[in-house]
């Protein structure tokens, strides 16, 4: 797998030649209208900026001159606009007539706080934030370099209420918690579609590289209405890079992990590429990314273990748009990854012969189709199937354990077609879509070679057992939905009503003690009022559910020489229901060369039916199971996000956010503790970037986290515990953390070599080294025990090549 690195360089130096001019294969079209012009911003020609003709398929990007031409315009009056990342749109009306060239230049003002920019994720259509029934985050490609985010997971940490953690001091299972809430409490979308599966959830964001991302909109609040089971807390959707331009860049780094803390250091090595095709006649682009990782493992406290896992990641894919005609568009989209991480010791033998070893080979292949028709002046129809298909290889076991190998295989796909439909200050959303999942999960028997047999006594007997594979899960999950919502502007005041009905099967095809099935109406409302051009008002009730299914860390098991942790469902599991109140004050003006924006969001979520988990200790296989059932009096949510952009000029940008929290349950739980574990009661985080010269930019990123209560199980107690053993022989006890504050620095420089346009850049992350100093050491630690930033101090350098400074 270490020769797949060359794939992106093949990639990007193969097509680049093409990125000066593709000829269309297909003899064009009888000549209709046409148009060119000019896209201009403060005075200078803006390249790669978007043209595009409303309710049409057509579009161009301009060059880097700041100049667009696109051809085979039908007849009529239609809306030109002109947009591009940072700036706002400007829209024209232009009458073409047949055989003519029409000339018009666009003049585009800066959007220093993003209010202007089209996002998807909140209505299922496009809107501008200012206009969407709920706040949508947006996480620019900027922000993801400034805070140097390698995963997805990483930038999270740079959205008000979300925060990735680190579950695992074995193979480093990531999470993102949103609103207090677990990650299976969120629905990760690709590209506007739940194909995220179960299985793929496990390490999900942590396996997708930044780089090939076009922008992340994060939606927060009850999303069900919408997107379905799990949209709980949330929604995540991952856009990638759509092809208007020809273009490239290619980039390396290299990152050294633990960076002068005690002389031990873990190298980190990445190489990205994004290239975009598109041909002459703007019909047919092309997007390629490529990616790859090498990461090793790192031992923060020199037992002999690892704290962050070895990882190694090759991700590519890319997406195909081809216009049919003005009206019709199908989009072609395929990723494949192929990631193996493994923590534990003694990395170069086999996982078997490791005191600790818990390691993962993921293939990961995601394909989709999607086909949309403008119909009229205002309304789209699209039919989409899309599909993610998981292989892995596991290994969770310890003291050269035989019989701890798996696989596990998943089958997701997503089909569905919706309509949309402005009219006037009104419009509708409405859609059928099938969702299914099947999962099967094995622990594999060695050979019959491997296994001696004992009698009664003790003794040995001549010749040896098969073991055979064990069916640990083998469930098919389908949901059948139909959604509806309907906005309508009365004066300054925008409402918005919508609602999905599930109908979901859950069959477990081999113990058939986890079929269950249900149906499911989910309401959502959204009150938008424009108190006044700087100030809006949003109110919002949504109400969500979790299906009783496999969810992502059943798939997980903690490992240590003393015991393993595995998670299952009671047989009596119910659907968890939400009841998700949020209300929040967007306020933002420019005021003399200031730029201003003040977020206030409060949110409250009571939970019916919590899903809450216990343990339970076997002592014969030294297995603790945690039986996750409904909490009798389920569980709330409740806190306030706050966000802050300033930006004094056109030279200095900041950005932070703050969350205050509090997730309790109804009854006690885990411990005898009511509060969520690992859930820190308020966090935060910040970004300034600096424009010291045009070519030099400076750039300071920080994380908070504070306090939180943890479960401890090891053996390594502290005198100040209060050691918990219930009936079934657990013996834990709760502590608190400390807070912490990781605080980076970076540098990037822009210079020209050979004519061609580089970027160097180089910083540190975590700069006192703010990481959590109690790990539990040996091979009977408790794995899970593990909080705070998930990097100790890390120093990086790097380089990049590309035509879109």
């Amino acid at each position: 797998m270490r020769l797949y690195f060359i794939l992106p360089i093949l990639l990007v130096f193969i097509t680049m030649p093409f990125n000066q001019s593709i000829k269309a294969q297909a003899a064009p079209p009888e000549p209709m209208c046409s148009l060119k012009g000019l896209v201009m911003a403060e005075g200078e020609p803006l390249p790669f900026a978007t043209v595009s003709i409303n309710n049409t398929t057509l579009g161009s990007a301009t060059d880097l001159e700041g100049s667009f031409e696109f051809e085979y315009i039908p007849e009529g009056e239609f809306t030109v606009k002109a947009q591009a990342m940072g700036y706002k749109p400007v829209e024209k009306i232009v009458t073409f007539k047949n055989g003519k060239l029409q000339n018009i230049n666009f003049t585009l003002e800066t959007d220093v706080l993003g209010l202007e920019q089209v996002v998807v994720t909140a209505d299922r259509n496009e809107r501008k934030r200012t206009e969407a029934s709920v706040i949508v985050n947006t996480l620019t490609p900027r922000l993801l370099e400034n805070s140097q985010s390698v995963s997805v997971g990483e930038g999270l940490n740079f959205v008000p209420g979300l925060r990735l953690e680190n579950n695992c001091q074995n193979c480093g299972f990531t999470q993102v918690r949103m609103n207090g809430m677990d990650g299976a409490h969120s629905q990760v979308l690709i590209n506007n579609r739940a194909i995220f599966s179960n299985l793929a959830g496990v390490y999900g964001l942590e396996l997708i590289p930044a780089s090939m991302i076009e922008r992340i909109e994060v939606v927060r609040g009850g999303g069900s209405a919408l997107y379905g089971s799990n949209a709980v807390a949330g929604t995540i959707n991952l856009i990638t890079k759509d092809p208007m331009s020809n273009a490239y860049d290619i980039s390396t780094q290299y990152s050294s992990v633990g960076a002068g803390t005690d002389g031990k250091t873990a190298g980190d090595y990445t190489l990205n590429m994004n290239t975009t095709i598109v041909s002459e006649d703007k019909k047919t682009g092309l997007a390629l990314f490529g990616f790859y990782r090498d990461k090793d493992p790192y031992d923060a406290n020199d037992d002999g273990f690892s704290e962050i896992a070895k990882i190694e990641n090759l991700t590519f894919g890319g997406r195909l748009n081809h216009r049919i005609d003005y009206r019709n568009k199908i989009t072609l989209d395929f990723i494949r990854v192929n990631e193996e991480r493994r923590g534990g010791n003694m990395f170069e033998s086999p996982n078997h012969q490791a005191d600790i070893s818990e390691a993962v080979d993921h293939k990961i292949t995601t394909a989709a189709v999607t086909y949309e028709r403008f119909i009229g002046t205002g309304s789209l129809w699209s039919v989409y199937g899309s599909t993610q298909n998981v292989d892995r290889a596991s290994y969770y076991g310890a003291e050269q354990s035989l019989k701890d190998y798996g696989q596990t295989d998943g089958l997701t796909y997503n089909l569905g077609t919706q309509y949309k439909s402005d009219f006037g200050d009104n419009s509708i959303v409405t859609g059928i879509e099938l969702v299914n999942d099947v999962l099967e999960d094995q622990k594999l028997g060695y050979p019959d070679y491997e296994k001696p047999i004992y009698g009664e006594d003790g003794t040995r007997i001549e010749g040896f057992e098969h073991v055979p594979n064990t069916t640990i899960t083998d469930q098919k999950k389908s949901v059948y939905g139909v959604f509806a919502q309907y906005d309508r502007q009365i004066g300054k005041v925008k409402a918005s009503l919508g609602a999905r009905f599930d109908r979901y099967e859950i069959t477990d095809l081999d113990h058939k003690e986890g079929n269950n099935s249900g149906n499911v109406l989910s309401p959502r409302v959204n009150v938008l009022w424009d108190v006044m051009p700087a100030l809006q008002w949003r109110v919002s009730y949504s109400q969500g559910y979790r299906a009783p299914q496999v969810f992502d860390e059943d798939l997980h098991i903690e490992t240590s020489g003393s015991r393993k942790v595995i998670h299952a469902n009671a047989p009596d599991l119910k659907q968890e229901t939400s009841h998700s109140y949020m209300t929040s004050f967007d306020f933002n003006k420019k005021a003399g060369a200031w730029n201003l924006g003040f977020l206030a969001e409060g949110f409250y979520t009571k939970l019916d039916d919590a899903f809450a988990s216990t343990p339970e200790f076997d002592e014969e296989t030294q297995v603790t199971t945690y039986i996750r059932s409904n909490a009798n009096n389920g569980a709330t949510v409740q806190g306030v996000n706050l966000e802050a952009t300033a930006s004094p000029n056109n030279k200095i940008y900041l950005k932070a956010g703050y969350t205050n929290q509090r997730s309790t349950y109804g009854d006690a739980q885990e411990l005898g503790e009511k509060d969520f574990l690992r859930t820190p009661n308020d966090y935060g985080f910040f970004s300034i970037d600096y424009d010291v010269v045009p070519k030099l930019c400076l750039i300071a990123t920080g994380t908070y986290t504070g306090k939180m209560k943890i479960a401890y199980y090891g053996e390594n107690f502290k005198p100040e515990d209060n050691i918990i053993e219930d009936e079934e022989g657990v013996r834990g006890a709760v502590r608190t953390t400390p807070t912490f504050f990781d605080l980076g620095l970076k540098a990037e420089y822009e210079f020209k070599l050979a004519g061609l346009p580089f970027k160097a850049f180089g910083g540190v992350k975590n700069i006192f080294n703010s990481y959590q100093s109690d790990f539990d050491e040996g091979i009977n630690r408790d794995p899970a025990y593990m909080y705070g930033p998930t990097n100790p101090r890390t120093v990086y350098f790097g380089l990049k090549l590309s035509n879109i400074f």
